[in-house]
This record gives C-alpha cells, structure tokens and sequence, in this order.
C-alpha cells in the first residue's frame, strides 16, 4: 500500500511542514504521494524528493458561484475518504487543516486516527505524546487506513527539489454544502519562522513589558533566531498570537531554544521540550523550565541579556571588514 501526505502551500510555495511529513512518511518504506488543492501547488510538489505521484484535488462550484474557490475541512475530508482504498496512511501536519480534515475523513472511511505523531517505528506503529508531553505511547494500528497528524518539527524537512513525480488531476468534488469559506485571515510573519528555525528566543511573563519583549526580538533577528513567547506573555499582550510556543500553540524542536523569564508551565514545556539545547534564564532557582534545561542561568534576565548583547556587538565588530 501506499502513503498520502496532505500538501500545504502558503505564500507561494510548498510549506516547511509538509516537507517534514513528506520525511515521516517516508521512514515506513512505502511509496509516497501528495494530495494539494490549488493547481499551483501542483508543480512544487512534483519537486519533492521521494515522491512519486502527485494528486490534484478541485472543487466543482458551479452551483455555488458565491463561494470562494478554497476547499474547506468538510470537503476535503470527503475526497480523502473517496481516497482511502487506496492508501495504508493518510498523513498531514499537526496543523489547522490537518486537525480538521482527517478526523473526519477517518470516521467517514472507518479508519482509524492519531493526533500529533513524533516518531514512526514501522509501517503500522506509530509514537505520539499524550497529556502535554508527560507520557509517550507507542500506538499500533490495525485499520485497513490510517489517518494521522504529524508534529513536523520531530522531523527533518525533505528536499523540495530533485523529484519528478507524475501529476495527476481528479475529478472535481462537489462541495460540502453545510459550511463555507467567506475569508482567511493570518497574521503577518514578522522575522524567522518559528516552525523551521535553527535558534528560537522566546521570552514570558517576566520581561514585564511588550517594549521589553521587542528588545528580546531585536536580538533574536541579530541573533538570526526566531521570536517564541509564552502564553502568559501572549495574554499580557507582550507578543502576538503568532509567537506563542506551548500546547495551546507551536511545538518547536530547534537545534537551540533560549527561554527568558519563562517558568515552565507543563503547557509550555510540551511545545519546546524536544529542542536540542535548551538554555533557561529565570530568577528563582525552583522553576519548572531547569527541570528540561541543559543549560540553566539563575539571574536577572535583563542582566544576561545585555551581557549577550554586548558579546554580539563584539563579534559584529570584530568580522566587520576594515574600511
């Protein structure tokens, strides 16, 4: 049998995510192909390494003019069950349109579903996390079909060129008529990535203030890091919805995760606990976020801060090519 991945495309090109679950189901050694919704996806996903076909999936809106051509949850679900005899496993990102999607279509095909898999053992046993992180279940699966969400930041992104998959396009789909698109909303990207960057400085409750919190994103950009917060510091209003990294928000798994004036609620941690090298700055000795840090700083942040600041300043000066 063969393995579907759900492929997302955003501001012109296949996203981070959707190479990372590309990578995951590949490790069960079966054949791999790419389902997108948008005909300019197509192409990119094509690209992909290690995959081999590529499905066009639309929409017929010909009785619904006024419905904007975007395939919401509902209709895709019912093309991903029109799908499933064909497939062992259909994949997507632990993300809206993978949390919305395929535990429908798993209910409307009789398959089976797991949320948020870190890692896959073989073709029929998967690991995934339950309760924040604080218990890891390997999980077997016996359905003829699986659907699963995938963390993407537990995997390693496939190369999004040096692939020449077929494409293939299907017939369009009538459009599930309970619901309807009216408009996507996003907020604007600001700095890196948080879901593919190398370094995430995230920073919570103890900054004290959204201008301290810009102060933190200032060095994370000289840093050449992604900006992260925590939920406290997201409901105070010192960052965006955007950055909140937790449970409730992104799961990052970075190859550094510098954490300021971050307790370490368990919510918290189960969205940045599998980063390579985790390093704390917290005032009191006794907060959680030492109990998962390799590196731990007891101290003012904004102390430590300004002395990383000031060793940036003397790296920038010193590579500064003489005048």
């Amino acid at each position: 049998m063969r393995t579907l991945v759900i492929g997302e495309y955003e501001s012109g090109a296949i996203t981070d995510a959707t190479l990372r679950v590309v990578t995951a189901a590949a490790q069960r050694g079966l054949p791999v192909d790419v389902l997108v919704t948008r005909a300019e996806a197509a192409n990119p996903a094509a690209q992909i390494a290690g995959v081999q076909h590529v499905l066009l999936a639309t929409v017929d809106f010909a009785e619904n003019a006024d419905t904007p051509g975007a395939i919401t949850p509902e209709t895709l679900a019912t093309q991903l069950a029109a799908l499933a005899n064909e497939y062992s496993l259909i994949a997507a990102s632990h993300r809206a349109t993978g949390r919305a999607a395929l535990p429908r279509a798993a209910a409307l095909a009789d398959g089976a579903f797991l949320a948020d898999v870190t890692a896959v053992l073989d073709p029929q046993r998967f690991v995934r996390s339950l309760y924040a992180g604080s218990v890891v279940a390997t999980v077997e699966t016996t359905s003829a079909v699986t659907f699963a969400t995938f963390r993407a930041s537990s995997f390693a992104p496939a190369a999004d060129t040096g692939g020449a998959a077929s494409i293939t396009a299907l017939a369009p789909i009538a459009p599930f008529a309970a619901t309807r698109l009216l408009e996507r909303q996003a907020a604007p990207q600001t700095g890196r990535d948080l879901a593919s960057a190398r370094i995430v400085v995230s920073g919570g409750r103890g900054l004290g203030s959204q201008e301290n919190m810009t102060r933190l994103a200032s060095f994370a950009g000289r840093l050449g890091a992604a900006l992260g917060a925590s939920r406290a510091a997201v409901d105070a209003g010192y960052a965006p919805n955007a950055a909140q990294v937790g449970q409730t928000g992104k799961t990052v798994a970075p190859e550094v995760y510098l954490a300021f004036g971050i307790s370490g609620a368990i919510q918290h941690l189960a969205g940045m606990k599998d980063s390579q090298i985790i390093v704390a700055v917290n005032k009191d000795p006794d907060a959680p976020i030492f109990s998962v840090a390799d590196y731990g700083i007891v101290g003012d942040l904004f102390e430590v801060l300004a002395q990383l600041e000031g060793q940036l300043e003397a790296h920038r000066l010193a590579v500064r090519p003489a005048s």
